[in-house]
């Protein structure tokens, strides 16, 4: 028989912890893998419970002042408020006025060197660019023309194009052909000065149409042309102000 050296008990030692180490970390990566399930379970169930929510939407309409709300039915759906006639006829006619200013605009920068004007006209364009593009939308989503002139145009009009529809007629404050010729040939200082005049004219115009628009029993009642209309009328009586300032500045070439 012989004897176990020291080195076979180190080797048998190691052995031992090694074995026991292992079996250690098996159970320790258990609880950590039991620790780590539970959020992913509850997790799972979280959004599974907002999947069945999300599949029946509630819909609960406010009650009148003093009255309870009440639960609608899932299918129900949404409609546009009511509009009148009135309220059509503003936002096309509005997009035919919008659309001259910003043909005027557009003449600023080959006809003036003036900053104050290039700023100012750069500011109307934007602004009234995207007012059109929301009376298009807005019309479009009420299946109405976006344009008068499609929507005055009967079928003899639609047949005879010797004759513009009288829907074409100038909307309050448009300039004329005439003027509108007038501030194509001008140059510089009288460039400032008509389209400062006929920015006045055309912004004036447009107070007329909303006053007409709210004069008439009825309209203006949708939430989004009310915004619009009210918007308007405010930029454009500030503009005013400012173009009134700017026309009554004395040109460069007066004050040498």
């Amino acid at each position: 028989m012989f004897s176990r050296s020291p080195n076979w008990n180190l080797y048998c030692f190691r052995g031992k912890r090694a074995h026991l180490s292992t079996r250690g970390s098996a159970v320790l990566c258990s609880m950590l893998f039991a620790a780590s399930a539970s959020p992913v379970f509850f997790s799972s169930s979280a959004r599974a419970q907002q999947v069945d929510s999300a599949a029946a939407p509630v819909v609960v309409q406010p009650g009148a002042p003093g009255k309870p709300s009440r639960t609608l039915p899932p299918s129900t759906k949404g409609t546009l408020p009511p509009r009148s006639q009135a309220d059509v006829e503003f936002m096309q006619g509005m997009i035919m006025h919008h659309s001259q200013a910003v043909e005027m605009t557009a003449l600023i920068p080959s006809h003036t060197e003036n900053k104050d004007l290039r700023s100012l006209g750069a500011r109307i364009s934007s602004s009234q660019s995207d007012e059109i593009k929301f009376m298009q939308r807005w019309l479009a989503a009420r299946g109405e023309p976006v344009s008068m002139a499609m929507a005055g145009m009967s079928d003899m009009d639609k047949s005879d194009h010797s004759s513009p529809p009288m829907a074409m007629a100038l909307m309050p404050g448009m300039l004329t052909p005439e003027q509108m010729d007038a501030l194509r040939k001008a140059k510089g200082a009288e460039f400032d000065r008509l389209f400062l005049i006929g920015m006045i004219q055309h912004h004036n115009g447009a107070l007329i149409m909303v006053k007409d628009l709210f004069d008439n029993a009825g309209a203006g009642q949708d939430a989004d042309l009310f915004d619009f209309a009210t918007d308007a009328d405010n930029t454009q009586r500030a503009e005013i102000k400012i173009m009134q300032t700017m026309l009554e500045k004395k040109p460069l070439e007066e004050k040498r």
